[in-house]
Parts: structure tokens; C-alpha cells; sequence
């Protein structure tokens, strides 16, 4: 059992080393491009091994029937079309804030006045988003609701 404990913990310290030579070089003046690389290169070889030797029987839910029949083809759509209504629905929101919040500062600049007006189209631009997580709450209930979760 403490293998469990010990190879995170070996990883972890694996991971750390190379930015301690990167702290010395950035002290020294020199460039870290080396330590940045070793880093990478670290990484990648812990990930390798933790997929060609996986410690443990972490992965045993996955032989119970309740699992598979969640992680079925329908249902794994279903989480990529709320993922996809979230996401794009962000962006489009940002998208709309990005160019409603300065034309608002601007306007609000020249005429303390139209601070309201100008801050009901950035709200509305940020409601785009809210849209957006309804939506994903509603197609993954449903998914939900035909998996019997």
C-alpha cells in the first residue's frame, strides 16, 4: 500500500527538479531554454510509463454494468453536445463583451449618463453564456433521465 503513496510522490519530485535549474539559470542571467526542455522531457517520460505500467486496479469500476451503460455512445454525445453549448456560448460571449465593454467606457466617458444604457448591452452580451450553461443543465439531466442516473 505505500507504493500507492510513493509513486505519486516520486513523480511529483521528478517533475519539480528541472525547475530548480531553472531558478539557478534565471539567477545567473543565463536562459532556461535547457531546464524548460529537461522539464518537458521529464514529463513526457512520467506519462509514458504511467500508460504502459499502470499500478493498481484503479480502473475496476469500469466492469460494473452501471458504468458501461453510462458511458454508452448516445450518452457520450449527449455530454459532447452540452460541452459544445457551453463552450461556444462562452465565446460568443466574450465576443460580445469584448466589444460592448469599451464602446460602454467610452460612452460612459464623454456622458456619466448613459452609464445604463451602456451597461444593459454588456449585461446582455455576459447572458449569452448563462444561455448557453441552461442549455448544458437541461441536455445533461436529460441524458441522465434516458440512462436512469
Amino acid at each position: 500500500m505505500l507504493i500507492y503513496f510513493l509513486l505519486p510522490l516520486i513523480a511529483v519530485a521528478l517533475l519539480c527538479v528541472p525547475f530548480i535549474f531553472t531558478a539557478k539559470k534565471i539567477k545567473n542571467g543565463r536562459s532556461p531554454k535547457g531546464a524548460f526542455i529537461g522539464n518537458l522531457c521529464t514529463f513526457a517520460g512520467i506519462m509514458l510509463c504511467a500508460l504502459i505500467v499502470p499500478v493498481g486496479n484503479f480502473v475496476s469500476a469500469a466492469s460494473e454494468g452501471g458504468v458501461k451503460a453510462a458511458l454508452s455512445t448516445g450518452a457520450g454525445l449527449g455530454y459532447l453536445a452540452a460541452a459544445l453549448a457551453v463552450g461556444l456560448s462562452c465565446v460568443g460571449s466574450g465576443i460580445a463583451v469584448a466589444a460592448g465593454a469599451p464602446a460602454a467606457i467610452g460612452a460612459t466617458s464623454e456622458d456619466p449618463k448613459n452609464f445604463v444604457k451602456a451597461l444593459i448591452f454588456v449585461v446582455l452580451g455576459e447572458g449569452i453564456a448563462l444561455y448557453g450553461l441552461l442549455i448544458a443543465i437541461l441536455i445533461i439531466s436529460n441524458v441522465g433521465t434516458a440512462l436512469g442516473i
